[in-house]
């Protein structure tokens, strides 16, 4: 098998895929739970708010997407 790898020889599309998915949570997070429910190690964290981060849980998703493109980008091509 001439030019194939091992899968961990290419640790980035693992990587960025799981920090996709990690990013794609703390967007959720950010989308659904108000300020004042956030958890204290979140940034704009706010005792007692009630309004959502809509900014916060687009640049999430932005950074999710980019890094899903990444590791899709990434990957061993197929074998034919």
């Amino acid at each position: 098998m001439l030019g194939h790898t091992d899968p961990m020889t290419k640790p980035l599309p693992l990587i960025a895929g799981i920090l996709g998915v990690v990013f794609l949570a703390l967007a959720a997070v950010y989308w659904l739970v108000p300020a004042g429910s956030l958890p204290a190690f979140l940034p704009r964290f706010e005792p007692g708010g009630d309004h959502v981060h809509v900014k916060h849980a687009l640049g999430s998703l932005v950074v999710a997407l980019v890094l899903f493109a990444l590791a899709w980008l990434q990957r061993e091509p197929e074998q034919r």
